[in-house]
């Protein structure tokens, strides 16, 4: 079973330290959250520095906002990002929902939906080296990875789960316990079957994690109610984060029996050290 982390937002500073010491463990890849008007890093600018500090470890979007960015720059950065880590690169894509990251980019929150839809035949079209539009010749570097990177989908609405089987490589699903997420997963494969596609689709699995002392845990969940203040859940958020080795691996085992392929540990702590204890509750 593939077990990955989360990074923490806090310090980026901390990020290449965080990575070098999980490309030596047993992880097997590393998630960075999204957000344009918020103290986060630039998810791509941040795991093109991660990529140069580790050699084993995949490297994971979790989710891009799409709609927000460029469609022809996005396009380029993916394939450059999945070039230099060796197609070690899985890009976690989703529409947002904050009215404000849509206002900064210059985008109508109402059309982000279809803006995605648009956006992704341009970037599988890109990453097969076609040209990228009418008077547009190819936009390059070639991706390591044939076709593109991996794409997971990431939400909840049936639109989210459509796009998997449209565009996809498989889905990400966040903030919901095994009994829940497993109706999202089996609708995943339903699209998959719908759209003919061949094989099965990748399913991930996240959830909100921090070990350690009670400070830690609280510096954690302030961080969650922070990030999900928009959305009216925060206090629900932080209440699901996991804070235990038992409550843990009884969420990870739970994803397993749904059918995860991997399951994403959220770390909403900056202390190193989550690694280590993380490590030691599940290997």
């Amino acid at each position: 079973m593939k077990i990955g982390l989360g990074l923490p937002i806090d310090d980026p500073a901390l990020l290449l330290a965080w990575a070098r010491r999980c490309d030596a463990g047993p992880f097997s890849t590393l998630g960075l959250l999204d957000r344009l008007v918020f103290d986060n890093p630039e998810p791509l600018v941040t795991l093109a520095a991660l990529a140069g500090a580790t050699s084993r470890i995949r490297l994971q979007t979790e989710v891009l906002i799409a709609p927000v960015h460029n469609t022809a720059l996005l396009a380029k950065q993916t394939a450059t990002l999945d070039r230099m880590s060796g197609g070690r690169f899985t890009l976690g894509i989703g529409v947002g929902g904050r009215e404000d990251d849509c206002l900064a980019a210059g985008i109508d929150i109402r059309r982000r939906g279809r803006r995605l839809d648009e956006q992704m035949p341009l970037l599988r079209r890109t990453w097969r080296g076609e040209p990228y539009g009418e008077g547009v010749g190819p936009i390059g570097p070639a991706p390591s990875t044939p076709g593109g990177p991996e794409v997971l989908f990431g939400g909840f609405a049936p639109a989210a789960i459509e796009r998997v089987g449209r565009f996809g490589d498989g889905f990400l699903g966040a903030a919901l316990p095994p009994q829940f997420m497993t109706g999202l997963f089996r609708d995943v494969e339903t699209a998959w079957e719908k759209y003919d596609r061949p094989g099965r689709p990748r399913l991930v699995a996240q959830v909100n994690v921090a070990l350690g002392p009670e400070h830690t845990v609280e510096q954690a969940r302030r961080g969650i109610r922070d990030y999900y203040a928009f959305s009216g859940r925060a206090d629900h958020m932080a209440d699901g984060l996991l804070t235990t080795p038992e409550t843990i691996r009884k969420a990870v085992d739970g994803f397993i029996d749904i059918g995860a392929d991997e399951v994403m540990l959220y770390c909403w702590s900056p202390a190193i050290d989550q690694i280590d204890r993380l490590a030691d509750a599940l290997f």
